[in-house]
Order: C-alpha cells, then sequence, then structure tokens
C-alpha cells in the first residue's frame, strides 16, 4: 500500500502515469524555512517531515506493506528560495527574478515503511526566456502562477519561456520520477538499485 504524503495535484498526476496505485492523505507540518538552512536541506527535511507524519498517523496499523512517500519542492535563484507567492505582486516580483536566467528547481523525495526512513534530493536547472510585459499581465492575471513554486508550473502557460532544462523535466514538475521509483524500490526492500527490475516496480 502506497500513500502520497502530498495534496499536489501535479504529483499524483505523475504517479499515475507512472502506474502506480495509491491513496492520498496531506500531512500538515510546518513548511516555514528555518534559519541558515540551505535549499537542499529544506527540501529534504520537508519531504521526511510530511511522510513521517502520515506514516506516524498509520503507525498502529498492520504497516508491514505500507510505505508512505512525501515531497516538497522550491525554485532556488541566486540562493533565494522561491515558494509559492503571496499575491499578484509576488509572482511579478519572481517572475522578474527568474526571466533571461538559469535557476534551480530542487525537489525533496522521502519513503517511510518499516525498513526505515529514505530520502534523495534532485536537482534541475532550468533556462528561462525574457518575458514580455503582455505576457506578464496575462499570465499574473490567469491565476495560474498563484500555486505554484516560483511562480510558475512547467507543463503550463510558463513553458513557452522554458527553453530547456538540464536534468529530471519531471522534478520540475514535483516528482522526479525515476529517482523516486528507485527510492520506492529502496523503501520496499531495505536496500538501493540502481536500475531495480520491472517486477520489483510492478509490484509496488
Amino acid at each position: 500500500m502506497l500513500i502520497l504524503a502530498s495534496s499536489s495535484p501535479r504529483r499524483s498526476e505523475l504517479l499515475r502515469l507512472a502506474g502506480l496505485e495509491f491513496t492520498v492523505e496531506a500531512a500538515d507540518i510546518d513548511e516555514r524555512l528555518q534559519a541558515g538552512e540551505s535549499p537542499a536541506t529544506y527540501v529534504q527535511r520537508l519531504a521526511m517531515e510530511k511522510a513521517q507524519a502520515v506514516w506516524d498517523h498509520h503507525k498502529m496499523e498492520d504497516t508491514e506493506d505500507l510505505i508512505v512517500l512525501g515531497a516538497d519542492t522550491t525554485v532556488v535563484c541566486d540562493g533565494a528560495v522561491l515558494g509559492k507567492p503571496e499575491d499578484q505582486m509576488d509572482a511579478r516580483r519572481m517572475l522578474k527574478m527568474l526571466e533571461g536566467r538559469t535557476h534551480q528547481v530542487l525537489t525533496g523525495i522521502a519513503a517511510v515503511s518499516q525498513r526505515g526512513l529514505f530520502s534523495e534530493v534532485d536537482i534541475t536547472q532550468v533556462f528561462f526566456d525574457l518575458i514580455s510585459e503582455e505576457e506578464m499581465t496575462r499570465y499574473l492575471a490567469s491565476g495560474e502562477p498563484m500555486d505554484k513554486a516560483g511562480a510558475y508550473g512547467i507543463q503550463g502557460y510558463a513553458s513557452r519561456w522554458i527553453p530547456r532544462v538540464e536534468g529530471c523535466f519531471f522534478n520540475v514538475m514535483g516528482l522526479p520520477l525515476s529517482r523516486t521509483m528507485a527510492l520506492l524500490v529502496k523503501a520496499r526492500e531495505g536496500r538501493s538499485e540502481a536500475q531495480p527490475p520491472a517486477s520489483r516496480l510492478a509490484a509496488l
């Protein structure tokens, strides 16, 4: 049994794309950045806390086959963590930081099972074009950037400004699928494999 400790529709979409069956149980944790915390440590900590919180909710049950998956994604530009914008003005500020430059998208993933807590961080480089004022205004008015780290989603309107990425495309959507599948196998078996056999992935 797999539980996704996230209410993100994009993560659910990606897990279904990978052929996994799961239920969703969002974790209620404090997602504020701690003083002196690096972006990588931040997303990894939140992923672990989400997974652990949902696991703890079920720990009095039969958890022999239970795996809880947590994830957290953030956008980083010049070392600054860009979370979800507070309003349109904040979204504009973030997009002006990103345009015409390269930034990083970091996703922490964590899986908890009876075999322990396993976690990793994936990093993708994203290249952004310049954004015209007309396009900026139209995009902000759409409301699309408001629930997304860095004020954009690569699978939406903002895709027109992204000529290329270096790294996992799905990581930018919120879940690096290949690394997630490997992590789930590790949580299931208590060990890591660089290329898990398809039969083991099918069992997840």
